[in-house]
C-alpha cells in the first residue's frame, strides 16, 4: 500500500506499523504538553493530527479538523462539547462541499469559508477561552485548508494553465485564510492575551499550475475516457516504466486490480511486476514528484529504471538510494536528506517533474509543473523541486520577536519546531539530524548568521542530462533551493 495520510484513522494505523509513532520524533505539542503546557491543533484533516498524533483519547491535545464528530474523528473532551452546544456550534465539522471537477467539468468556484468559519468559531469562542481561564501557557496550532485546498480543485482554468492558480477562486482562498488571521487576532485582543502571544505564520510550500503535456511519454499517445487526448493520464509514470518494462500494472487503490489498455490506476499509483503482492516496483505518486520503490535492492534494475526515465521530457532531475551505487545524471538521494534514520521505509529513486512558468514577470509567481495527480491541466499542484514550489511564505509577530525585521538568511518550516521550543525552553530530544534551527537573528539582540550558497551536479546521463542541486547553507543546515536539468526546473541556476 501506499496510505493517504490525510485520515485520521490511518494515522492512527500507520503509527501502529511503525512502534507507535511513524514520525520517529517527538512533536512540538508533545514536548509543550509534556511540559505542562495546554496543545490544541485545529483545521485540514491529516496535518491537524500529525502535530500530536500519538495522543488520540482527546483529553489532552485538542483535535478539531474534517472528522471531528464522526466515528472516524479524534474524540472531544466534555468541555469541548459543552463549548459547542454553548455557542450552537454544532458538534460535528463541516465538509469541505468543493467539486474536484474532471477532464470536462470543472472544479470549485468557491473558497473552503463554510467549513473553515466553523473552524474559527471553535477556536475563538471555544478553544481559547478555555486556554486563557486555565492561564496554563498553550501551544495552538491553526492549519488552515485554504488557500492550499481551494487552489488545488480551483475551476477558473480548466483544460488551460491562464490563470491556472492566480484565477479569482485562488484570490478568494487567499482572502478566506487571510479573514481567518483576521479573526485569531481578534480573539486574542478580545481576551486580553495579545501582548504575551507570539504568532509564527507559515506556508507549507508554494504553489503551481498544473500542465499534463508530453511529447515523449507513451502514456500521453494513449486514449483514456477519463483523459484529454494527448495528455499525461493519472499514473503516467508507472504506466510508462510497467510498457518499458513489458510487466504487468497493478492497482494498489483498487484491490491489486490489473490495469488493461486505456486503462490507468486510480490515483497514480502503481505496483509493477507479475505478483502485485511482491512487485518489483512500486510507484508513490506526489503531485510535483514521485517516489519509486525497488523492494529487491537490485541495482541492474535502478539503472534501467533510470535510463527509461532519462528519456522523458516529464522528468527533470532524479535522486538514487546511495546503496545502489553511482548513476550518471542522479545524484545520491543523501545529497537532499532523503537517506537517514527514518523508520518508514526509504525510496529507491526521486523523481522530479518538469516545471516551467506561463510568462510572468516573476516565475516563482506563474509556475507550472507536470504533477502525477487525478486533478486536471489548468488546476494545482506542489512537491516539485522548481522555486516556485519550494520558496514560501513566513512571518512572525509577538513579544518574543523584533519588529519590522527582514530575515535575509535562509529558512524553512524546519526550523519552527526548533524556534518555537526555544520561546519555551523545551526539553526535545532528536533522535534524526534533519531538525533545523533555532532562527534565533529574528529575537531581540539576535544577528544574521552567515550563509552560503551551494551546487552540486551529477556526471552526465543520457543525452548529456545532468541532475544539478542548488541550496544553502546555515553552518550545517542546509536549504534546498530547486533542482533538476536546467532548462527544465524554474529557479535553477544554469
Amino acid at each position: 500500500m501506499t496510505p493517504f495520510l490525510e485520515s485520521d484513522p490511518v494515522l492512527g494505523d500507520v503509527d501502529e506499523h511503525f512502534a507507535g509513532n511513524y514520525l520517529d520524533e517527538d512533536t512540538i505539542l508533545k514536548a509543550a504538553r509534556d511540559e505542562g503546557l495546554e496543545t490544541a491543533s485545529i483545521g485540514k484533516l491529516g496535518p491537524a493530527l500529525i502535530f500530536d498524533s500519538t495522543q488520540r483519547d482527546g483529553q489532552h491535545t485538542v483535535v478539531l479538523d474534517d472528522q471531528t464528530g464522526s466515528k472516524d474523528g479524534v474524540p472531544l473532551a466534555d468541555w469541548v462539547k459543552q463549548g459547542f452546544a454553548a455557542i450552537n456550534l454544532a458538534p460535528v465539522a463541516p465538509g469541505r462541499g468543493q467539486p474536484n471537477g474532471d477532464f470536462k467539468t470543472p472544479g470549485t468556484l468557491k473558497a473552503n469559508v463554510v467549513q473553515q468559519d466553523w473552524f474559527v468559531a471553535a477556536t475563538t469562542k471555544v478553544v481559547l477561552p478555555k486556554l486563557k481561564a486555565d492561564g496554563k501557557g498553550f501551544v495552538l496550532v491553526y492549519w488552515s485548508r485554504d488557500p492550499d485546498g481551494t487552489q488545488h480543485n480551483q475551476g477558473d482554468s480548466l483544460g488551460r494553465v491562464t490563470p491556472g492558480i492566480n484565477g479569482p477562486t485562488s484570490m478568494a482562498a487567499i482572502r478566506n485564510a487571510d479573514d481567518n488571521l483576521a479573526s485569531l487576532r481578534k480573539a486574542l485582543d478580545d481576551l486580553g492575551l495579545a501582548a504575551t502571544t507570539d504568532i509564527i505564520v507559515t506556508s507549507d510550500h508554494g504553489f503551481s499550475t498544473i500542465t499534463k503535456a508530453s511529447a515523449t511519454s507513451p502514456a500521453a499517445k494513449q486514449s483514456y475516457k477519463d483523459t484529454r487526448p494527448g495528455e499525461l493520464p493519472p499514473g503516467f509514470l508507472a504506466l510508462d516504466l510497467a510498457k518499458a518494462l513489458d510487466l504487468p500494472l497493478h492497482d494498489p487503490d483498487a484491490g491489486e486490480r490489473q490495469i488493461g489498455p486505456g486503462e490507468h490506476t486510480s490515483r497514480a499509483n502503481g505496483l509493477i511486476g507479475q505478483d502485485p503482492r511482491k512487485p518489483d516496483i512500486v510507484v508513490a505518486a506526489n503531485g510535483g514528484s514521485d517516489l519509486v520503490y525497488l523492494p529487491a535492492k537490485d541495482p541492474a534494475l535502478a539503472r534501467r529504471v533510470v535510463e527509461i526515465l532519462l528519456r522523458q521530457d516529464y522528468v527533470s532531475g532524479l535522486f538514487v538510494d546511495t546503496a545502489l551505487g553511482p548513476i550518471p545524471g542522479t545524484l545520491p538521494l543523501k545529497t537532499i536528506n532523503l537517506e537517514g534514520s527514518a523508520v518508514t521505509p526509504m525510496p529507491a529513486i526521486a523523481v522530479n517533474f518538469t516545471s516551467g512558468s506561463t510568462g510572468c514577470a516573476d516565475a516563482t509567481l506563474c509556475g507550472t509543473e507536470i504533477a502525477d495527480t487525478v486533478l486536471q491541466t489548468g488546476q494545482g499542484m506542489h512537491g516539485s523541486f522548481s522555486r516556485a514550489d519550494t520558496r514560501n511564505f513566513m512571518a512572525a509577530i509577538g513579544p518574543s520577536f523584533k519588529t519590522a525585521f527582514v530575515d535575509d538568511a535562509p529558512a524553512s518550516n524546519a526550523d519552527l519546531g526548533k524556534t518555537i521550543a526555544a520561546l519555551f525552553a523545551l526539553k526535545t530530544s532528536d533522535k534524526g539530524s534533519l531538525v533545523g534551527r533555532v532562527l534565533s537573528e529574528a529575537f531581540p539582540g539576535g544577528s544574521i548568521p552567515a550563509s552560503e550558497r551551494k551546487t552540486q551536479r551529477s556526471a552526465p546521463g543520457i543525452d548529456g542530462l545532468q541532475t544539478i542541486l542548488d541550496y544553502q547553507l546555515v553552518g550545517t543546515t542546509a536549504y534546498f533551493d530547486a533542482a533538476g536539468f536546467p532548462g527544465r526546473t524554474v529557479g535553477l541556476v544554469p
